[in-house]
């Protein structure tokens, strides 16, 4: 009879403690994770009927101490509103609102005007100060309503990476840029707020406790370090306005993981006022959604290829004569100088076209393509950004040996500049294909959080010929890119110039006064941590990306090693 009793109490106890301990869970998620929510609804006097708060997790750069910067988050304010019947003095009202707040006469008497109409709204977003100081004066068919929106406290920091929230018809949701890549992870369920509390428990005990409508909902810290996002974007708009170009972009990246430091583009735009923006055109990214022919950037993939596949040594030599006819095409070197005998570091140093197209030969067409593909230039990288484009490759596919030797010198394909960063990284890292990546942690609302994992690519190239190309571009910045005169005594850096003509898209060719300048380095060069890319197109009264970017690049680089306190290599 005792031991059944004891059974009893046992059991009772047991249902006690089950019941304690979901309502602890629950009193968890409600103090603690959902607690901002509640806080901002509790100030019912200020929310009108049938009103949902804008609701949105929030993006945050990561500097390199570890700090959280807050790259998009909600701001809290008022929106100011009128009810026409019940105004009672419309003169007096503007007058005592206006010494507040800006407002505009005429669009304030017209809504006033509308006595048919109970509500009118007179401002949007006016500061917790200036709604609270307006609801204090009490004038009759004056109301005021609490109001969250979308703030982006730099401005036009990563503008065109970040991206923004607008409607698009009733759905207000991310629309460019992280925004909208990770939507389905800032958007908020509001209504989860309103479920009554007692039932939702014991109608459904295993989703209260296991299964949380905001399992996937938080926050994205992002791979971005806003001090150097803020160096390159001041780099890139000097760039910019100096050779008055039509738009300049950049991207400093870890050639081992992946991770993106800054990526910039100019001109840009402020995230908070994107609606005064003239041209949507500027929304997009053009580093990850344009395709370009990219020039001399490309010849050393090309060299690297031929080192890999065993077609030539760098001391491989070859007799340059200043131009070549392949096809019943020619093709020239940049001056349409001849060298004489030269090896494949020459073909680097002076950006030889012909000794890119000497090397295709050497290695044959179809083991050119192959490697080039390899590379990835014609695929998509992956990078967690929306509307990524794919490369235009399809001259690899020509029975004619004179578009494979074009394409060696970054002419007559196309490829995204994230694309292009990639495929160059892997000369930086061993010979790997890494994927691109401005996500680094999500901090759900339930207080867990999650490293967001990347696989890397196969090996494309073998470590010892990274290791090669690696040497050779390292002595392009020693001995040629402005007479070795930029070179760092204590670190050793590997880079390459590119000019490409521009394709005129109304005639076949080229115009003979528009070009594309590129620029890619890394560093510390045989353990490369930054790899740096910069892109100008069509500056004005220049010609070569060496005039251009040569003196960015490097300031860069310094910039870079201070800041990192990056130690010396040599």
């Amino acid at each position: 009879m005792r031991s059944n009793f004891v059974l009893r109490i046992r059991f009772i106890l047991g249902i006690v403690f089950f019941v304690a301990l979901i309502l602890l869970v629950r009193l968890y998620f409600i103090q603690i994770i959902h607690g901002e929510d509640f806080s901002v609804r509790a100030d019912h006097q200020y929310v009108r009927p049938n009103q949902n708060l804008f609701d949105r997790g929030s993006l945050f750069l990561k500097d390199k101490d570890g700090r959280l910067v807050s790259g998009a988050t909600l701001k809290t304010g008022f929106t100011i509103s009128i009810n026409p019947s019940a105004l009672q003095d419309s003169e007096l009202a503007y007058q005592k609102i206006s010494e507040i707040i800006d407002l505009d006469k005429d669009n304030f008497f017209a809504r006033a005007g509308k006595t048919d109409d109970p509500y009118e709204e007179i401002a949007k977003r006016v500061s917790q100060e200036d709604g609270i100081t307006i609801d204090n004066l009490d004038i009759e068919g004056v109301q005021v309503h609490k109001e969250r929106w979308r703030y982006y406290p730099g401005g036009n920091l990563a503008s065109q990476t970040l991206g923004f929230v607008a409607f698009a018809g009733d759905d207000l949701s991310g629309r460019y840029g992280l925004e909208r890549y990770y939507n389905d992870t800032l958007s908020r369920n509001s209504n989860s707020l309103y479920v009554n509390f007692f039932a939702e428990i014991f109608s459904n005990i295993n989703k209260t406790l296991f299964k949380q409508a905001g399992e996937r909902e938080g926050d994205i810290v992002t791979t971005i370090e806003p001090s150097v996002q803020l160096f390159l974007e001041r780099k890139l708009k000097e760039i910019d306005s100096k050779w008055n170009s039509r738009q300049t972009a950049g991207i400093i990246i870890n050639p081992q993981n992946g991770e993106i430091y800054a990526m910039g583009i100019y001109p840009s735009f402020d995230l908070n006022n994107f609606k005064d923006t003239e041209d949507s055109f500027i929304f997009s990214n053009p580093l990850v959604e344009g395709v370009y022919e990219m020039g001399s950037i490309i010849k050393p993939l090309t060299v690297a290829a031929g080192l890999d596949s065993g077609a030539i040594t760098a001391k491989t030599t070859y007799y340059d004569s200043g131009s070549i006819t392949l096809d019943g095409s020619k093709i020239s070197n940049y001056d349409g100088k001849g060298r004489g005998r030269v090896d494949m570091q020459e073909i680097l140093n002076q950006s030889l076209n012909t000794g890119v197209s000497f090397i295709v030969e050497e290695m044959g067409t179809q083991v050119f393509k192959e490697y080039m593909l390899n590379y990835g230039i014609g695929q998509e990288t992956g990078i967690d950004l929306p509307n990524e484009a794919a490369g235009l490759v399809s001259n690899l596919e020509s029975p004619r040996t004179l578009e494979y030797a074009t394409a060696s010198f970054g002419q007559g394909i196309a490829m995204t500049p994230i694309a292009t960063v990639r495929a160059l990284s892997a000369l930086a890292n061993g010979g790997k294909l890494i994927t691109p990546h401005l996500g680094k942690e999500i901090k759900y609302r339930t207080g867990l959080s999650k490293e967001i994992s990347y696989v890397d690519g196969t090996h494309v190239l073998q470590e010892s010929t990274s290791e090669e190309i690696t040497r050779m571009l390292v002595r392009v910045v020693d001995e040629a890119l402005s007479g070795g005169t930029v070179a760092l005594e204590n670190y050793s850096v590997a880079a390459k110039t590119g000019t490409a003509q521009i394709a005129n898209t109304e005639e076949r060719g080229y115009y003979d006064d528009r070009f594309l300048h590129s620029f890619f380095g890394y560093f510390p060069a045989y353990n490369a941590e930054y790899l740096v890319f910069f892109l100008t197109i069509e500056p004005k009264e220049v010609r070569y990306a060496s005039q251009t970017l040569t003196t960015p690049f490097i300031d860069t680089v310094n910039f870079l090693i201070n800041y990192y306190d990056v130690s010396p290599d040599r």
